[in-house]
């Protein structure tokens, strides 16, 4: 990471108050917090019960599910290889039994209604050889739901795609993970067994101020699901990786589409890809939280001020630890928010694009076309709600939607020929430089009266 531009005092201040307040305030044996700020870590602060004996950002904790956004980024990699198709049913590469016909995607987004946790003994406080094999995860249960309708977090589902994930590469999921997303990012804190220095996990009773020790089970076929432990300063360059990304793990495209909402909105939030979506105050952070027994972790970023923040706990039942990492993001957004980026000419726009710039209409409906770049258009209502859309040039002369109502639709000019005007035609919606030109193609065709008083 190069150098941060240093946080105010204050807002050094207010960081070390929130973690502080979480750590008496959630009753846990110690508590870490750090802030990402355009793609370095700009701020890391601890608070522990025993006095000069806080944890720093080289301490690991475990960050339970934290891991299934690892796994998701793995997969991903597969699929830009061309090596899967988040369509594919998970029975083209494993032998899954009862849960073969749901798709990679519906995996990723909690959709497969799969069952929440696999069978048998909790399987977080109890040893994986419990489930020597994948198949003992499932057995022979049903699914609990139809696939494809609702969001039902699964634990199992992430089991699923870890040894999918090793199938595919001929070796094991956190092998892979280490190879092709840790060592490229520098993160050489973050394991599939704790090393040294690490906390260690802790109930702590609800009605009196004493504790005891939580287990740290090695969960087998279910490790996928949340068994990797990380630090402050690893998650730090995850966080300016889901940020911006990085063309040596997953461009920054491809991490856009991890945060798209991909599962019908539920009581706990939005999903995307291995991507939890939360809203808190008025910013829209994504990432993901995680729990096992002992421990809490949470990892939001903010692209749009170009923060994240990591807060780590080790109490079974602690600070309330996505909105306390949330609250870190909003105080530095809040306390030095960011400077616009600087205006200035976009390369590579030439004349056919200026062309198409300005009002355009949908019968009498006025939209606005601007060039973004030399790839990329925007089309939008001139005034008040509607659709809109961005558009990525196609390379054959047209342009395919990105977001909005139109994505994936095609966008393409039809010049003008024989009498017929110049148009827009956007999945056959046509769109004329007048309100229903004159020479239109029939579905944006005058009335043959024309414009009326009355």
């Amino acid at each position: 990471m190069r150098e941060p531009e240093e946080l105010l005092p204050a807002t050094r201040r207010a960081l070390l108050r929130r973690v502080a307040t979480g750590q008496a305030e959630g009753r846990t044996p110690s508590l870490v917090g750090a802030v990402v700020r355009d793609g370095v870590q700009a701020w890391c602060g601890s608070r522990s019960m025993i006095e000069n004996h806080e944890p720093d950002g080289n301490t690991q904790f475990r960050i339970g599910s934290l891991t299934k956004t690892f796994v998701a980024v793995l997969i991903m990699r597969l699929r830009a290889e061309g090596l899967l198709d988040l369509a594919d049913p998970v029975g083209k590469y494993l032998d899954s039994g009862v849960t073969g016909s749901v798709t990679i995607a519906q995996l990723l987004s909690h959709t497969a209604g799969l069952a929440a946790e696999s069978r048998g003994p909790w399987w977080e406080r109890t040893p994986g050889d419990l489930r020597p094999s994948l198949g003992d995860i499932f057995g022979d249960q049903p699914r609990p739901l139809p696939a494809g309708r609702q969001f039902h977090y699964s634990n199992p589902g992430f089991a699923l795609l870890g040894a999918l994930a090793g199938q595919v590469r001929g070796h094991s999921w956190d092998e892979a993970v280490r190879r092709e997303i840790l060592s490229p990012l520098g993160m050489v804190r973050t394991t599939l067994r704790a090393q040294a220095p690490h906390a260690g996990g802790f109930a702590v009773h609800p009605w009196a101020d004493v504790m005891q020790p939580e287990p740290a089970e090695h969960t087998g076929y279910m490790a996928p699901a949340g068994d990797l432990w990380s630090t402050a300063d690893d998650l730090c360059r995850f966080a300016a990786f889901l940020l911006d990304g990085d063309d040596r793990v997953l461009p920054a495209a491809a991490l856009e589409e991890m945060r798209t909402q991909a599962a019908p909105p539920s009581s706990a939030g939005g999903y995307g890809f291995g991507t939890q979506i939360m809203k808190h105050q008025d910013r829209t952070l994504f990432g993901h939280t995680g729990s096992m027994p002992g421990f809490l972790a949470a990892l939001w970023v903010s692209p749009g001020d170009g923060l994240g923040a990591v807060a780590l706990s080790n109490a079974t039942a602690g600070p309330p630890i996505a909105e306390l990492a949330a609250d870190l993001v909003e105080i530095v957004a809040s306390s030095e928010p960011r400077l616009p980026e600087r205006w200035k000419p976009v390369p590579g726009i030439g004349p056919e694009l200026l062309a198409l710039t300005g009002l355009w209409y949908w019968g009498p409906r006025p939209s606005v076309l601007r060039v973004l770049s030399a790839e990329t258009l925007e089309l939008r209502p001139a005034s008040g709600p509607g659709r809109g859309s961005r558009f990525r040039a196609s390379g054959d002369g047209t342009w395919t939607g990105l977001d909005g109502y139109y994505t994936g639709e095609t966008l393409r000019l039809v010049p003008a020929a024989d009498g017929v005007a110049e148009y827009l035609d956007l999945g056959t919606f046509v769109f004329t430089r007048e309100p229903y030109g004159p020479g239109s193609p029939v579905a944006a065709r005058p009335h043959k009266d024309g414009w009326q008083t009355g």
